[in-house]
């Protein structure tokens, strides 16, 4: 749970100090979308590997191996002496963040029966609402602190001690767990993976910026050509020796495939919200970090409560329709959202947003804590690395895609060269249209979430043993 937390706050904390680093580090705005989208790609292209090494040479070992490097990663982006090393060393952590994360979720598959997994799921949803309070607000008065003058560095090295303490804590009380039978890593696989994920987001990155060449668009058509070579070689690699990267008969598990679904696009919704919030907040009305960070709190706070009330006592009621009831939520705090800041432009203040966020932070609890749930419940233990790796992979890969899509729904719709005073209402536009966009992915997981199970195995069970 700390590996997910640290992961968790330095995605959010880092958004809430982007126009510090800017200033100070002088980083173009190209800069500023590699420093999140970097991190994203690195994470997203490592995923499905660390997991599956997990399954391979250990699940503490790699989660160890991941946070050490992790916390070394986050030194060197503290320490970093210009926008191209920060860009660097925020690659080397996300890439990190790929050994550690994965291991989360199968070391719980693995360790915990399906009756107790709801529980533990439901504190890992938690989890997921405390990073999301903690990330905005640490990054807002740690940049506001501004201590030994070291400006927006704080943000990184905070991760020292914590990744430290995790390190020491994990290696006494981790049980380590493997796969049952030996399994070998499959290197083709790790470098299709790799080449298409880095064909599919490079140019959606970096497309805006380069004014849309030919190569970018050849480039994504591409991806979508080594993604099909790599199943069928992960499917030639199944027969050949049972070790393939991408356990391909996990897609034949409805609720996985329908969960993987989900996930992607939900990436690709919060990507953009985030990233554009903070943009919003901060450039186009002025405010400083703190006040951004304060405003996201009512948010944060919605999310976790909903989270935990979400697994222990409404899935199990409800099961899917939570769910979806979570989908529609998370749509309608996002319109309302567009309305107040269509209603009160530059002059919005930070309690005319508290409804808009409460009622998005609430829909979002109920899907993050219960979908991990869903997706991982049929699936058989020996491949819980390699499944938990493809989650975390498809919602970093939409996260990615949500981060490349900010440079044309937001930044697609402003003028590069604008006078100071148009720079204020240019942003709450762009705002305004990009949740326009947000709204109607959220419609679509909503669609999406009908082919995810009814109910989850193990949740009858837990509210028997509740109720009892």
């Amino acid at each position: 749970m700390t590996a997910a937390f640290m992961d968790l706050v330095d995605v959010t904390i880092v958004n809430i100090a982007i126009p510090s680093i800017q200033r100070d580090a002088g980083a173009s705005f190209s800069q500023i979308q590699w420093i999140t989208a970097g991190y994203a790609l690195a994470f997203a292209a490592g995923l499905v590997t660390g997991g599956r090494l997990g399954d391979i040479h250990g699940r503490k070992r790699l989660f160890l191996v991941g946070i050490a490097g992790f916390t070394l990663a986050s030194a060197l982006c503290g320490f970093a002496a210009n926008p191209e090393m920060l860009v660097a060393s925020r690659i080397l952590q996300g890439g990190m963040a790929a050994m550690m994360v994965p291991q989360v979720l199968s070391i719980v598959h693995a360790t915990f029966p399906a009756e107790e997994r709801g529980k533990v799921f439901g504190l890992f949803g938690a989890i997921v609402g405390l990073g999301a309070v903690s990330g905005p607000l640490l990054g807002a008065l740690l940049t506001e602190w501004n201590l030994f003058g070291l400006e927006w560095r704080p943000i990184f090295l905070i991760n020292l001690p914590v990744g430290i303490a995790a390190l020491v804590l994990g290696s006494r009380f981790i049980t380590e767990s493997k796969a049952p039978k030996a399994l070998k890593l499959d290197l083709v696989g790790v470098a299709l993976v790799t080449l298409g994920l880095l064909m599919l987001l490079y140019p959606l990155t970096r497309g805006r910026e380069l004014g849309w060449p030919l190569w970018g668009y050849a480039s994504m058509a591409g991806a979508v050509l080594v993604f099909a070579a790599l199943v069928a070689y992960e499917k030639r690699k199944t027969v050949r020796d049972g070790s393939p990267l991408i356990e391909l008969s996990l897609f034949r598990v409805k609720s996985f495939a329908a969960g993987i679904a989900v996930q992607t696009v939900f990436g690709v919704a919060l990507g953009v919200f985030f990233l554009v919030w903070t943009l919003y907040m901060q450039i186009g009305l002025g405010w400083s970090p703190l006040r951004a960070g304060l405003t996201g709190v009512p948010f944060s706070i919605a999310v976790s409560t909903a989270a935990g009330l979400s697994v222990q006592k409404l899935v199990p009621r409800f099961g899917r329709r939570v769910l979806q009831a979570g989908a529609l939520l998370m749509t309608l705090g996002v319109l309302l959202y567009i309305g107040e800041s269509h209603r009160y432009g530059l002059g919005i203040a930070s309690w005319q947003m508290a409804l808009p966020l409460v009622v998005m932070g609430v829909g979002m609890g109920l899907i993050v804590a219960p979908l991990t749930d869903a997706v991982l419940s049929d699936v058989p233990r020996e491949h819980a690395g390699s499944a938990s790796g493809l989650i975390n992979t498809v919602q970093q890969m939409g996260n990615a895609l949500g981060l490349g899509l900010v440079s044309v729904v937001f930044f697609g719709t402003i003028d590069d060269h604008l006078a100071p005073q148009r720079v204020g209402p240019a942003f709450v536009d762009a705002f305004q249209g990009a949740l326009g966009w947000v709204a109607g992915v959220l419609g679509l997981i909503f669609l999406l979430m009908f082919a995810l199970p009814g109910r989850v195995a193990g949740q009858e069970e837990t509210v028997g043993s509740s109720e009892s």
